[in-house]
């Protein structure tokens, strides 16, 4: 019989909400369920809120908005009906930028939303970044990784770190369609991604370094996987394998939560680190869901899955 979980969280990503008709993909091939994703969330927020006790906090993972509210001038009024469902939740909701944020928000704009959960007094990294961390019970940390501190979505076009990102993707995708990872030696290297600066790895370092002196187990997450077992190659972070030699270096990290990836993904990599990769609200039939609550132990996760998502056991 199993023991009560030291504390358990909530994890989703990609609802992708837009007051729209059902549309498809950036390739035109699968069904995105924009009115329903909303109906979807709600319908998770019931559920973990039902459960005794309700989860500690909920994790999620990017893309809270569709980038179609951008183009029908519906950003807010979006934004704002899943914030509202979000409310409902007995817990703090810590929330990861993914590219459909940026679609439709600056980075300035977004750090006065909702969406902004860094707490005041968390410990985050320099400049505009998102990244932070924070402990909801003692020997367990997590953090917050911001996968689109390098990018082109989000900042003013004159921005150092805009002109910076741009270079960086034109020197790696010489297609005319930067969204296109045709013929690409490295895939990942497409608009709609985006990575992580040296002064956030630089950060994300010391606060693992941290982490292994007070022998805590850590979960980080992200918007973008960082593990190309965990995802296909196209959505991963431009500069995944820097983020993964970072977790290397210590021996604290127990997983790493990302979305992005409609699908979902899994696997554990070669220093024991599973690489969690949630399956999309907005690909989800309305008969179906995808959400989960994981509940944490002293020596492994229990993740159980709702609708798309499966349920597992992640050991430390």
């Amino acid at each position: 019989m199993e023991g009560a979980p030291l504390f358990s969280f909530g994890v989703i990503a990609d609802i992708q909400y837009a007051d729209a008709e059902d549309g498809y993909d950036f390739w035109g091939c699968r069904r995105r369920y924009y009115r329903h994703s909303l109906r979807l969330l709600r319908a998770a927020v019931e559920a973990w809120a039902a459960e005794q006790p309700p989860p500690a906090f909920v994790l999620q993972l990017g893309d809270t908005i569709d980038g179609v509210n951008a183009r029908r001038g519906a950003a807010e009024s979006a934004l704002e009906r899943v914030l509202a469902a979000l409310r409902r939740l007995p817990a703090p909701v810590h929330h990861v930028w993914g590219n459909h944020e940026l679609y439709n928000f600056s980075r300035e704009r977004l750090a006065r939303s909702g969406l902004n959960s860094r707490p005041a007094s968390a410990a985050g990294a320099a400049g505009d970044c998102q990244a932070y961390h924070f402990s909801p019970a003692p020997r367990f940390r997590f953090v917050v990784l911001d996968a689109y501190d390098l990018s082109v979505l989000g900042r003013d076009a004159a921005a150092p770190r805009h002109r910076q990102a741009l270079r960086l993707l034109k020197e790696k995708n010489p297609n005319e369609n930067l969204n296109s990872p045709a013929g690409l030696k490295e895939p990942q290297f497409v608009e709609f991604n985006g990575g992580f600066s040296q002064d956030q790895l630089d950060w994300f370092n010391e606060v693992l370094k941290t982490s292994d002196e007070n022998q805590e187990k850590v979960v980080v997450m992200g918007h973008l996987p960082i593990h190309p077992d965990s995802s296909d190659r196209v959505c991963l972070a431009w500069n995944y394998e820097d983020a993964l030699s970072v977790i290397h270096a210590h021996q604290c990290v127990v997983c790493f939560l990302a979305g992005h990836l409609h699908d979902g993904g899994y696997c554990v990599d070669s220093h024991g680190v599973h690489h969690l990769t949630l399956e999309g609200v907005i690909e989800t039939p309305p008969e179906s869901n995808a959400f989960g609550t994981i509940y944490v132990y002293d020596d492994k996760m229990i993740l159980k899955g709702r609708g798309r998502i499966s349920d597992r056991v992640m050991y430390y």
